[in-house]
């Protein structure tokens, strides 16, 4: 199988791909832990208000025919949503030093090929060349005894230790949405995972 090559977007390119990155964002955050309801309006919203900052970035992953199979996203945090920004103070993270990676999204076929390693890579090259020496990225908290939680899931933790990333379970942000088989969004914690001096 052909590995699929990262591509950094930045600025008037990145409105185009919007409709491909919600599909995304939809198909992979069903899946446990996020049980994520999706909807590609809303997405297409989101994304779209995300990364209306000037200096934020999509690394896209492509596959052999061009179609996107896997996205990360990056942002200053001063550019990014103010519960992040807020988030981070209070946990006396500096928001101004700090580049805020959002989702990182790979559909299952194309995982185990290193391209996660290389979604990170690409987004703290991105946070130095705009000189800022902190990155972080929020993920969600979950039960590990609920009983939705498949038997073969392996939790990223040590993945994102090797990345250089330590927990800051101090550091957390509130997001609402819907799960699936719900009919209303409901308030979800994440927790911060930090690395200082990229």
């Amino acid at each position: 199988m052909t590995v699929p090559l990262l591509e950094t977007v930045t600025g008037a390119a990145i409105p185009p791909l919007l409709p491909a990155l919600a599909r995304l964002r939809i198909a992979v955050f069903r899946d446990w832990p996020y049980l994520y309801e999706g909807d590609a309006r809303q997405e297409e919203d989101y994304l779209g208000s995300f990364l209306r900052g000037p200096d934020a970035a999509i690394i896209i992953a492509r596959d052999a025919s061009g179609e996107p199979v896997g996205c990360a996203t990056c942002i200053p945090a001063l550019q990014s949503d103010p519960s992040v920004q807020e988030a981070l103070r209070r946990g006396g993270i500096d928001p101004a030093h700090t580049c805020y990676l959002g989702e990182s999204v790979l559909l299952p076929a194309h995982r185990g090929q290193g391209i996660g390693v290389g979604f990170f890579a690409a987004r703290e090259a991105h946070a130095r060349d705009l000189g800022l020496p902190t990155t972080a990225f929020a993920a969600v908290v979950r039960n590990l005894n609920d009983p939705r939680k498949p038997a073969d899931y392996a939790p990223l933790d040590g993945f994102w230790q090797k990345r250089g990333y330590a927990p800051r379970r101090d550091v957390s942000l509130i997001i609402d949405w819907r799960e699936v088989g719900d009919d209303r969004e409901t308030p979800h914690s994440l927790s911060f995972w930090v690395k200082d001096a990229l």
